[in-house]
C-alpha cells in the first residue's frame, strides 16, 4: 500500500487575476537577462540543488561537482567518512578547484598556484608560505555550505536558511522511502544539453499535468495520471500515473506494461505499477519508476535559455525483465523529454508575440500558480507588466524588496 498524501497551502494569495482565476507571470519576465540573474542569486542560491547519488561518493576522497549559472559547488567524502559540500574556489584567486567526478587521494591542489587543501576543506599547504607574512591558514579553509541527504539523494545549498530538504518534503518522503532509492546506481552518464527556453517556462511545464493528455501521448496511451496532484504548503509537489489495464498499442510500451506485473518484488504492489512525480522548487523534478529513478533539473542560464541536468539512476541487482524494463523505460522518456524540450521552445517563442497577454490557468496548475507566487516574493519587480529600463532591474527590485519588508 502507498503512502497517500494531502494538499497543503500555497505560499501566497495570487497578486494577478483573469476574471477571478490566477494568471501567469508577465511574457517579459520569461526573456529578461537581468531578471535571470535576479532570479539566480534569489531563488536558486538559497534553494537545495541536488548533486549527486550516494554511491557516487562512498569511499574518502571521492567527489562530484556541480556547476551552475556563476558557481560550481564541491561534495567530498572525507578521510573520516563524513561528506561535507564546499564552495568549488580556491581561497587564493579563485581559481575552480575540481571538474567533473573523481578521487582525491590526500588533497584538494589548486591547478593554478598549488594551494593545497585535506579533504575535509583545511588548507594545508601554499606554495611560497613566506611570501604571505602573518596569513592565517585556518581562516582561510574552502567555504563549507549546507548539505543534506535523503534517500541517498545528496543536496547543497549555498545560501542557509529555510526549511531542511526532509521537512520540505514533509510525507511526500515517506512515499519516496518505500522505492528504495539509496540503494540505486547510475545508469550512465547525466545527460546535460542546453534548452532555447527561459528555465521557468522548463519548471512551468514540469509543475503541471494539464499537458500529458495532448503533449505526451505516450503516457496516455500507458497511464491512468492524477492530473492534479497534491501540493504542501514548501511547495513540495506530488501526483502519480498508474499503469493501465489495456495494452498500449505501441510495442515498446506495451512490453513495459506487460513486464511490470511480475517485477520488482521487493517494493509494494502498488508501486511496482505506478509511476511517481515530484517537483522540489524551484526547480527541481524527481520522477520515480519501479525500475529506475532521474532527476531533471533545471539551471537558469541566459532570459531566453537554461541547461538541463538528467541523471538517471537504476537498480544495481536487477534480472534479466527488470533490466529490460530499464531499457524501456529510458527509451520511452528519452521520447517524453524531446516533447517536453518542442512544448518549452514553442512557448518561448510565443513570449514576443505582439499583444500576448497571460492567459488564465487553470486548477490543474495550482503548483505554477505557488512558483509564479514564490517567484513573486524573491522577485517582486515581476509585478510590475512592463520591464524596467534597462540597467534598472536590480535598483527597482531592490526598492520593492524593502517596501516588502517594511510592510511586513
Amino acid at each position: 500500500m502507498m503512502t497517500e498524501i494531502k494538499s497543503g497551502t500555497p505560499i501566497a494569495k495570487q497578486s494577478q487575476r483573469h476574471g477571478g482565476l490566477p494568471v501567469s507571470l508577465p511574457a517579459w519576465a520569461y526573456t529578461s537577462d537581468e531578471l535571470a540573474d535576479l532570479e539566480y542569486e534569489h531563488v536558486i542560491l538559497p534553494s537545495w540543488q541536488f548533486v549527486c547519488h550516494v554511491s557516487q561518493v562512498k569511499n574518502p576522497g571521492d567527489y562530484m561537482t556541480l556547476d551552475m549559472k556563476k558557481d560550481s559547488v564541491l561534495v567530498m567524502r572525507g578521510k573520516d567518512d563524513v561528506l561535507r559540500a564546499f564552495m568549488n574556489v580556491c581561497r587564493h584567486r579563485a581559481a575552480k578547484l575540481l571538474t567533473g567526478a573523481g578521487n582525491c587521494r590526500a588533497r584538494i591542489t589548486c591547478p593554478y598556484h598549488g594551494w593545497s587543501y585535506d579533504l575535509s576543506g583545511e588548507l594545508k599547504g601554499l606554495p611560497a608560505e613566506k611570501t604571505f607574512p602573518g596569513v592565517e591558514k585556518d581562516k582561510l579553509g574552502l567555504k563549507e555550505i549546507e548539505i543534506e541527504i535523503l534517500a541517498g539523494m545528496v543536496f547543497a545549498r549555498v545560501v542557509p536558511g529555510g526549511p531542511t530538504l526532509r521537512e520540505s518534503f514533509g510525507a511526500m518522503a515517506d512515499v519516496i522511502a518505500e522505492y528504495r532509492l539509496e540503494e540505486m546506481v547510475p545508469g550512465g552518464e547525466p545527460w546535460i544539453d542546453t534548452w532555447d527556453c527561459n528555465w521557468k517556462i522548463a519548471v512551468d511545464n514540469n509543475l503541471e499535468n494539464y499537458h500529458i493528455t495532448v503533449g505526451h501521448p505516450g503516457l496516455n496511451r500507458m497511464f491512468d495520471s492524477d492530473l492534479t496532484g497534491v501540493l504542501n504548503e514548501h511547495g513540495v509537489a506530488y501526483s502519480k500515473s498508474v499503469l493501465k489495464g489495456i495494452p498500449s498499442p505501441n510495442r515498446a510500451e506495451r512490453m513495459y506494461q506487460h513486464l511490470a506485473k511480475n517485477a520488482f518484488t521487493q517494493l509494494p504492489e502498488a508501486a511496482r505499477r505506478t509511476w511517481t512525480f515530484f517537483s522540489l522548487v524551484p526547480n527541481i523534478g524527481l520522477d520515480i519508476y519501479p525500475d529506475s529513478f532521474d532527476i531533471f533539473q533545471i539551471l537558469p542560464q541566459s532570459g531566453t535559455t537554461c541547461v538541463m541536468r538528467y541523471p538517471i539512476f537504476v537498480r544495481p541487482d536487477a534480472n534479466r525483465e527488470e533490466k529490460a524494463m530499464q531499457y524501456l523505460n529510458a527509451r520511452i522518456n528519452r521520447q517524453v523529454g524531446l516533447e517536453d524540450r518542442e512544448l518549452c521552445e514553442r512557448v518561448q517563442a510565443g513570449m514576443g508575440s505582439h499583444g500576448y497577454e497571460p492567459g488564465p490557468l487553470s486548477n490543474y496548475e495550482h503548483a505554477v500558480v505557488d512558483f509564479h507566487n514564490r517567484i513573486r516574493a524573491a522577485c517582486p519587480v515581476v509585478n510590475d507588466a512592463k520591464a524596467p529600463v534597462s540597467g534598472t532591474m536590480r535598483q527597482r527590485n531592490d526598492a520593492l524588496r524593502g517596501d516588502a519588508r517594511s510592510a511586513a
